[in-house]
């Protein structure tokens, strides 16, 4: 089976930057788009970024500028830069993969930016 493995979470503080990154292994021969999400004590999950190709990236008003997200096909790992982090930004950050048939979620991390 799938499985989206996360890594790169953790403390810091205002102006830093974090680097989260999601291996995938199993049976995924493609996919119609990948992305990271994010959820905040007591807030809905929100989309954070988006990738169907490296020309096709969306991002959310409130990330555009800071985060950038990429992709390395023969590592294949999902990648998260984000830059000049804001205490708005603590979250558990979750890494997202659709296919055309299924949709897969890794386990979260917890990004936490102190004052």
């Amino acid at each position: 089976q799938v499985q989206l493995v996360e890594s790169g979470g953790g403390v810091v503080q205002t102006g830093g930057s974090l680097r989260l990154s999601c291996a995938v292994s199993g049976s995924l021969f493609s996919f119609i788009g990948m992305g990271w999400y994010r959820q905040a004590p007591g807030k809905e999950r929100e989309l954070v970024a988006d990738i169907r190709s490296s020309t096709m990236t969306n991002y959310a008003d409130s990330v555009s500028g800071r985060f950038t997200i990429s992709r390395d096909n023969a590592k294949n790992t999902l990648y998260l830069q984000m830059n000049s982090l804001k205490p708005e930004d603590t979250a558990v950050y979750y890494c997202n993969v659709r296919t055309y048939l299924n949709e897969y979620w890794g386990q979260g991390t917890q990004v936490t930016v102190s004052s």
